[in-house]
């Protein structure tokens, strides 16, 4: 008999042999049969794999991540199969599972797909898999792994097998079709109800563009017609929320080639949008005891050997600057902590004067590859909301919470109501991608679950996605559309102060080192202005928009008159402009529309001889005919109801 360990503690006793769909029988047949995947030991294993140890087990469903990948991975399968049917001679290579689905990069020689071809490998991937095969692991030397290439003169995956060890090679077979695979499928092919190829790339072999162009083939799949029919709407509507259109027609941002890939420029719509989100959390900073600094836009390489950034990014980095001094070389700022370090180090604290909270709006620079930019979501100059803390380890709990706090102010004044918090812890199999001793880090690592449990935070922990100089909190966001983003991130750090020889006099007497918490409610000011755009679909909060109200004049009659109430609003600290345009009334509400001014006022005759205005809401009808005082009342409401005062 082995025991089998359950995620929920309970240990339940089975004969050896047993498989994990064994395992969900007999937890529960209506449990079983939504189980498509496993892991146990920490190692993904088929739902058929015989157990023959003590161990836990985690089962998956289709609702868990886990459960998703394997599906999509056993889709890739798949859908490789019916390329293999559809386009003889092609050569296949990887195929892996990834975020809403999968794709396989193969190389068809002198064919090619177009987006006219995807119905047909749709049509040939359910026929697949109505057949219900099952996906079969099996074991392989590598000398038969090999041949088995070779005899298919598939010089891609007889690389792959050349790197591998020979006892650790393994293909999955379903139907008449086989691949080399690690294993992580779902039980057969007929779980597989509906597909569809989202699109083809090219995609260099192993990322490395001195080697052969492939062909990638992306594409999704679900257990139901109906799920995926509910994904494609959300991607449709995911396009009318992207940033990079909405930025365009509302003229807050650009791009220039002349001035370079991954440097947004920020038109005045635009810039006077980032100076409210500023002067917003600097509003509430200052109560927090925050002291703004500025640094400069560049520093000695020697500020980033010291920090440590240098040796971790400095290779994939913007080369160094050199100037006409010999051995003189500076870098464009990657990173704001350094600068701040040197700032506290300008003169001697004591205990007394801690914590010191800097805080700066400070451009950083990062070489981007020109494949992963995306808009301002993926730039290579963007400003950081940075702010570095420095205090006592006693104070360390304290000043963690407060920044939390902060952090949930900002997202809740913009909406970002749904979350969930992300510890992030290194990975103790990979101690060389951090610095700074052990015993550090788990003092770090503690005071952060220690604050987000107090704090009573929906969280969750994850190893491997610390900074390399300590673990950080991240915000996981979900936005309108129900995707997750990361906004906001917390970190605590002992290394730096080390590196940077900070200290303050003690009680004792003595000198102590501080510990140093790294914060950015925002991260950084381009991608969160990014995702703002598509969790509101450019429907700004209204304390937030640029332009709060749009006046439209029927005629030009009531120019002068739309030009008193605008002086009025103006009055109020209501942002609004005038429409004197010679267009139609029509023509003129449908561009408002377009452009999402939050409210549109409407003057004509009856308003001009009674002192009203007519006012209708973005996306809604008329509201009626108001006074300009009850309006005002109007726009104030709402603002109070969004934008709280930070306490």
């Amino acid at each position: 008999m082995i025991n089998i360990t359950l995620p929920d503690g309970s240990v339940r006793q089975f004969e050896a042999g047993v498989t994990p769909i064994g395992v969900a029988q007999d937890i529960s047949e209506g449990f079983a049969r939504n189980v498509i995947s496993a892991k146990f030991n920490d190692t993904k294993v088929e739902t058929t794999t015989p157990l023959r140890t003590d161990g836990d087990l985690t089962l998956y469903t289709w609702r868990d991540k886990e459960g998703k990948e394997a599906f999509w991975h056993s889709t890739s399968h798949v859908l490789a199969q019916a390329l293999e049917q559809l386009y003889p001679g092609v050569k296949l290579t990887i195929g892996p599972a990834i975020e809403n689905g999968f794709y396989y990069d193969v190389d068809l020689g002198h064919q090619v797909i177009s987006d006219k071809d995807f119905k047909k490998i749709e049509d040939k991937m359910l026929e697949i898999a109505r057949g219900k095969h099952e996906f079969k692991m099996r074991s392989s030397t590598k000398a038969e792994a090999l041949d088995f290439y070779k005899s298919q003169n598939n010089e891609f995956k007889v690389e792959l097998i050349e790197n591998l060890e020979d006892g650790t090679i393994t293909f999955c077979d379903h139907d008449t079709f086989t691949d080399l695979c690690r294993g992580g499928h779902i039980p057969n092919t007929g779980i597989i109800k509906a597909v569809k190829i989202m699109s083809v790339a090219g995609a260099y072999w192993r990322g490395d563009e001195n080697k052969p162009q492939l062909t990638r083939v992306y594409g999704t799949s679900f257990p139901k017609q109906k799920e995926l029919k509910e994904y494609l709407a959300l991607i449709e509507e995911a396009k009318k929320r992207d940033h990079r259109k909405l930025g365009k027609e509302l003229e807050l941002f650009t791009f220039s080639q002349k001035v370079g890939q991954g440097l947004p420029l920020w038109l005045p719509k635009g810039a006077a949008l980032r100076e409210r989100l500023e002067n917003f959390l600097k509003a509430a900073q200052k109560k927090a005891g925050y002291e703004m600094v500025v640094s400069p836009h560049i520093g000695s390489k020697e500020l980033y050997v010291t920090s440590g950034h240098y040796a971790k990014y400095g290779e994939d980095s913007f080369q160094p600057i050199t100037t006409p001094k010999e051995d003189e070389e500076f870098l464009l700022k990657p990173m704001n902590c350094p600068h701040h370090c040197e700032i506290y180090n300008t003169k001697p604290y004591s205990y007394k004067d801690l914590p010191k909270r800097f805080a700066e709006f400070g451009t950083v620079y990062r070489y981007e590859q020109s494949g992963e930019l995306h808009g301002l979501s993926r730039v290579r100059g963007f400003t950081q909301d940075d702010a570095h803390i420095f205090c006592t380890p006693d104070q360390l709990d304290q000043e963690f919470k407060n920044v939390i706090d902060l952090s949930l102010y900002v997202l809740g004044s913009l909406g970002f109501e749904a979350f969930t918090a992300q510890v992030s812890v290194r990975d103790p199999e990979n101690p060389d991608k951090y610095i700074g001793e052990v015993e550090n880090w788990e003092k770090a690592e503690n005071a952060i679950i220690s604050a987000v449990k107090d704090k009573g935070l929906d969280y969750v922990i994850e190893e491997g996605e610390a900074a390399f100089y300590g673990p950080k909190l991240d915000f996981m966001v979900k936005d309108a559309l129900g995707r997750s983003w990361q906004l906001g991130t917390i970190q605590v750090d002992y290394n730096l102060p080390e590196r940077f020889d900070l200290n303050y006099k003690g009680s004792d007497n003595e000198l102590h080192r501080p510990v140093m918490i790294h914060r950015a409610p925002f991260g950084s000011m381009e991608r969160f202005i990014a995702l703002l755009l598509e969790h509101t679909g450019g429907n700004f909060p209204l304390w937030l928009n640029p332009e709060q109200v749009m006046i439209l004049s029927i005629s030009e009659k009531y120019e002068k008159y739309a030009q008193n109430v605008l002086n009025l609003l103006e009055n109020h600290e209501i942002r609004a402009l005038v429409d004197n345009r010679n267009e139609t009334i029509g023509k003129k509400i449908r561009e408002a529309e377009m452009k999402k001014y939050p409210y549109m006022i409407i003057v004509g005759e009856q308003e001009a001889e009674k002192g009203t205005i007519s006012v209708r809401k973005h996306g809604q009808q008329d509201l009626g005919s108001i006074t300009i005082e009850q309006f005002v009342d109007l726009v104030k409401s709402e603002i109070n109801s969004t934008l709280k005062q930070f306490n």
